[in-house]
């Protein structure tokens, strides 16, 4: 199968939204009126980010999930996509489970393929994924304030449990690492939270490298610093039965470094004011996504972690870098 049969059987679909999608040099894509383009790019490499031997759909699904997790961040609609795609061989078996996991999820969130480019190497996959905002109302990292309140939604460390199991570092029983490989291999892109919390939150990002250091970022672009209590963000992880148990599946320490450095969550953290917490609460309903109040905004630069008595915990907790 040549390149341009491989692209057409496994990723030309018709485009609804897009003013011209594969087949041409360029795309074209046209906001609503009164709206930004909000673009993101991610790129996934085999051995760095995903197992040799990953379920191709779940592939293809976080493939794309990365990237509307950054949409999700800014509280951008999803529009479309462009998928760059560097495979070692053509294995038709494997790519119909990669495409139809990746365009489950596209359709899913209405965002069209709409071009790309494929070639012969290690496999690696980049997208480029485009959303609309209103102009002026794109979430940011640069609006904390002191006194705002911190959010996460959904869990944090399960995705890093199933790696610590799969890597064998610890051991955990079938249906635990069956539950915690789907947070690591099929995570769910917050879109919906990211649109209801336009005009409420003050600023976001999504939790891809750990909560702390993605939550730096947010702190050093809104010149602040932060109180995290320790003790809300260890009863996030959905494992934490396992993870804790006298059976000694691992201690304390690494269960904080799983929620509060674990990376691969993807769920958003963000800010508001205190006179928002309603507002949060309803944006939480209407998506239908938790959200966990765990700290406060400061005026002085630093991440200060407490535990539950508020007495200070010491931070030796470091987040993913590629370069690191």
């Amino acid at each position: 199968m040549g390149e341009f049969d491989l692209i057409a059987r496994y990723f030309t679909r018709p485009v609804r939204k897009a003013a011209l999608g594969v087949g041409d040099d360029c795309a074209l894509i046209a906001p609503a009126p009164g709206m930004q383009l909000a673009v993101s790019s991610d790129m996934l490499v085999e051995g760095r980010h995903f197992f040799a031997d990953v379920d191709p759909e779940a592939l293809g699904h976080k493939a794309l999930a990365v990237n509307l997790s950054d949409l999700a961040a800014c509280g951008a609609k999803p529009l479309a996509f462009t998928l760059a795609l560097s495979l070692p061989r053509v294995d038709e078996a494997w790519l119909a489970g990669f495409s139809r996991g990746l365009l489950a999820l596209a359709d899913a969130h209405g965002c069209e393929l709409v071009g790309g480019d494929t070639t012969q190497g290690p496999l690696n996959i980049c997208i480029t994924v485009f959303g609309e905002v209103p102009t002026g109302q794109a979430l940011l990292r640069c609006g904390a304030r002191p006194g705002d309140d911190i959010y996460v939604s959904g869990t944090l460390g399960d995705a890093r449990l199933a790696l610590e199991s799969l890597l064998g570092h610890i051991a955990l029983p079938a249906e635990v690492l069956a539950r915690a490989r789907q947070r690591l291999e099929r995570p769910t892109p917050r879109v919906a939270l990211g649109l209801a919390l336009r005009g409420v939150a003050s600023s976001a990002m999504d939790v891809s490298d750990g909560l702390l250091g993605d939550l730096s970022h947010i702190l050093k672009a809104s010149g602040v610093g932060a109180r995290i209590d320790t003790s809300l963000t260890t009863d996030l992880i959905a494992e934490k039965t396992y993870s804790t148990s006298a059976s000694g599946v691992f201690d304390a320490k690494l269960l904080h470094q799983c929620t509060l450095a674990g990376g691969d969550d993807y769920e958003l953290a963000f800010t508001a004011p205190p006179a928002r917490r309603d507002a949060v609460a309803a944006a939480s309903q209407a998506s239908g996504t938790p959200v966990t109040r765990i700290g406060t905004v400061l005026a002085e630069p630093g991440l200060q972690l407490v535990d539950a008595q508020g007495q200070v915990v010491e931070n030796r907790y470091a987040s993913f870098d590629h370069f690191g």
